[in-house]
């Protein structure tokens, strides 16, 4: 079944776990699909691995408007509109107290968690297509409090309000916006997380913070993906404004 056939989507952080999860799942769903990264070697590589003639790539820093901008733009160039914008970029900081915590790592977590999110929403959305879907990444840190991490808690609740906002603005032109919350995800960003909690190295800081997952593990990037794919779809088609948490019940 082809949930997005004859879409076009953009993916930013699109060579990350969760970008290049997603890219798949849309490929496999139909979508034409553009993913965005500021490391262009990380992008040749998800590129290469999805094998795809739907799959392209651009090199952008989500944080500069001119960018932004231009990957909207080459996007309309290159397949003539823009149907979805998975607006994931996102870095995790540091793990330290507020009163430690380094301002030049929040004023970066902050530039691409939150204004990455609002300058993507700025410009792609006026040429988007109507009918369309915005889906933001925020987290399970976006609806709670957790120590140690006070920058990407912040933006992570940043971003649930511009989704909020986003969502009455575009409602006109029936375009959803929503965020996807993940948990902890078995990927790069927990890996560099995991020390910072206090709970061990590796295999056992890992095995410590999935005791306290009601599930028992941490999600798979898929997972997240399999959310995001619902989201795009005609499938979500009334559903705008909403926090959709994939956290294995962590928050219930």
């Amino acid at each position: 079944m082809n949930r997005l056939a004859n879409k076009v989507a953009i993916i930013t952080g699109g060579a990350g776990s969760i970008g290049a999860a997603t890219a798949k799942k849309f490929l496999a769903q139909g979508a034409k699909v553009v993913l965005v990264d500021l490391q262009e070697e990380n992008l040749q590589k998800t590129v290469k691995d999805l094998n795809s003639p739907d799959v392209s790539y651009i090199v952008a820093d989500v944080t500069k408007s001119a960018e932004v901008q231009k990957y909207a733009d080459e996007t309309v160039k290159r397949l003539g509109k823009i149907d979805i914008f998975f607006n994931n970029a996102g870095i995790e900081g540091v793990v330290k107290p507020i009163e430690e915590y380094p301002e030049e790592v929040f004023d970066k977590v902050i530039a691409v968690n939150v204004k990455g999110v609002w300058l993507g929403c700025k410009y792609v959305l006026p040429q988007m297509n109507d009918g369309g879907s915005i889906i933001i990444t925020s987290s399970v840190a976006g609806v709670i409090g957790s120590a140690g991490t006070s920058a990407y808690n912040t933006s992570k609740h940043a971003v649930i309000g511009t989704m909020r906002t986003m969502a009455l603005e575009a409602a006109p032109r029936k375009i959803r916006v929503n965020t996807v919350n993940p948990s902890a995800v078995d990927n790069r960003m927990m890996r560099s997380l995991e020390d910072g909690f206090g709970h061990g190295e590796g295999a056992a800081a890992k095995k410590a913070i999935e005791s306290t997952i009601p599930f028992g593990r941490y999600a798979q990037p898929e997972e997240i993906a399999d959310m995001v794919v619902f989201l795009a779809s005609d499938d979500s088609k009334f559903v705008s404004g909403t926090i959709n948490l994939v956290d294995g019940a962590s928050q219930a």
